[in-house]
């Protein structure tokens, strides 16, 4: 995975998402309301800057591998994507207001964890020794040029 590079950022935020529909019924069984969850979950993903590397819609919740601007807050990434795509199901399958009457699609439950191409274990041996990576490259010295 490549690092993103903003006017005074470089870095990574890929997460992965998951989260159920509310009581975790099965509202995805049928082929054309699982591809119409991704299909909306691909627009509104693209409104708001929000890159979908993976998406699995399954019949009672669904898992998203997606990549956040650096400026946007996991919790904001939830509120966007919960929000719009059950606002755009209840208009596209308005029989799915049967099931929910009061609006509220989703389970107000998430699952998220960050995933990139440094695990933990890499990352927490890099901070440890940091220093000696610091104090090998301060005390290299050129030769002079004479």
């Amino acid at each position: 995975m490549e690092l993103n590079s903003g006017s005074h950022s470089v870095g990574q935020s890929l997460y992965h998402f998951e989260w159920c529909p509310k009581y975790r019924y099965k509202m995805f069984n049928k082929e054309e309301n699982k591809k119409l969850c991704e299909t909306i979950l691909s627009e509104v993903a693209e409104r708001h800057g929000i890159g979908i590397i993976e998406m699995a819609v399954m019949p009672d919740h669904l898992h998203l591998i997606v990549e956040i601007p650096p400026t946007m807050s996991i919790s904001q990434a939830f509120h966007l994507l919960k929000g719009a795509s059950a606002h755009e199901l209840f208009k596209r399958q308005p029989k799915f207001r049967l099931r929910y009457p009061r609006g509220h699609f989703w389970s107000p439950g998430k699952f998220y964890r960050t995933v990139g191409d440094a695990d933990a274990e890499t990352t927490i041996n890099y901070v440890k020794n940091h220093h000696v990576h610091q104090t090998t490259l301060t005390s290299f010295r050129q030769p002079s040029a004479s």
